[in-house]
């Protein structure tokens, strides 16, 4: 297998910025960048419109990635890039694209003034079934905001990048995760930020006597359970910056709330096989759908 980056491309203004963010991936990899066109098949009707044949749809699904890689190549020198046209259903085909791929990058769009993101059904079927790790990036993500502003306040991709922020589950760490957290972070040479939360103790609801000195008990264990979860990964990586912060409240919001100024955002997505199907769990819900960094869902089992 060709190990690679691979970038779902459909002319969108939130794919395009997908691509560019793949680009920049795929150096500090050292990868190639593959770009995936998938067309569904024309229904007849359609394939038959004067103005929509299938000659016309053809020309355009073909151009528009071979578009795109060269202008890719011409902001990116030395990265190679190569495109693949692809039919089917788009989810099933980007699900096996990804099989192939050390990841997949898809776009997501702006909800607006809302606050929130939109991640479309197919990204949202993608990361729920995909086994290799998922990427959405943002519409009018660019790479100065992966960076930290410049001494004058100017945005800038020439300044060291922000920190990556992983969100985990202390009971239990998984090894895929974690490597592909630490590997980000040094890839990036930035600070990881390793962020777990845990649940308000209910006596707090009746502040009973000595709240406080069980609120500091169970900051002690959290705090050790992180560590402790920690430990090997800092010794396979002894050079990573690694900032751990353990809060108390919603894993949801902690999780948010700690990705503000994040480079890259990585969260993970128990692999199911049972009758439950694929999920996604709402913590990785809540990230796909508030953070404006750039998700990376990693999946495990």
């Amino acid at each position: 297998m060709l190990r690679n980056v691979t970038v779902g491309l459909d002319g969108s203004p939130e794919s395009r910025a997908a691509a560019e963010w793949a680009a920049r991936d795929a150096q500090l990899r050292g990868l190639p960048l593959k770009i995936v066109h998938v067309g569904e098949p024309t229904p007849v009707p359609v394939a038959q419109a004067p103005l929509v044949g299938p000659e016309t749809h053809q020309h355009w699904t073909e151009q528009m990635p071979r578009e795109s890689a060269e202008g890719i190549r011409l902001r990116h020198p030395g990265l190679e890039v190569f495109t693949e046209q692809l039919t089917g259903t788009v989810a099933d085909v980007l699900c096996e694209a990804a099989g192939l791929a050390d990841l997949l990058v898809l776009g997501s769009r702006g909800f607006g003034g809302i606050g929130g993101f939109m991640v479309g059904s197919v990204s949202l079927a993608v990361v729920a079934r995909a086994e290799r790790p998922v990427v959405l990036v943002r519409e009018g993500e660019q790479a100065a905001d992966e960076h930290r502003m410049d001494p004058a306040g100017v945005p800038s991709a020439a300044t060291p990048f922000r920190p990556v922020v992983l969100g985990l589950d202390v009971d239990h760490p998984d090894d895929t995760l974690l490597e592909f957290a630490f590997d980000a972070a040094a890839r990036r040479e930035t600070p990881l930020r390793v962020v777990h939360a845990w649940p308000e103790p209910t006596t707090s609801l009746y502040r009973f006597p000595g709240d406080a000195e069980l609120q500091n008990d169970l900051e002690r264990k959290h705090s050790a359970a992180l560590a402790d979860a920690l430990r090997p990964w800092r010794q396979k990586f002894p050079s990573a910056d690694v900032i751990e912060s353990s809060r108390c409240g919603s894993a949801a919001q902690v999780l948010v709330d700690a990705a503000r100024d994040a480079s890259l955002v990585v969260v993970g997505r128990r692999i199911r096989t049972g009758s439950l199907g694929a999920h996604i769990g709402h913590v990785t819900h809540a990230a796909l759908h508030h953070i404006g960094a750039p998700v990376a869902v990693v999946a495990h089992g």
